[in-house]
């Protein structure tokens, strides 16, 4: 598991999220530990390393 630091895009609030190293490719719906407001996270790590991270809204 990686933590990985991110902007909210809704409250622009730095949270985190932990991240399974062992699974390459990752969609995934969380909610924000300071708004509540659920984010679409995409992603993707090669030979262990984070390669690709996108954090967006889910357009409400």
């Amino acid at each position: 598991m990686e933590e990985h630091f991110f902007q909210c895009p809704y409250c622009w609030e730095q949270i985190s999220i932990l991240l399974d190293t062992s699974v390459l490719n990752q969609q995934l719906v969380e909610d924000c530990e300071v708004c509540c407001n659920p984010i679409e996270i995409n992603v993707a790590f090669n030979d262990g390393d984070l390669s690709y991270f996108e954090a967006r809204d889910l357009g409400q």
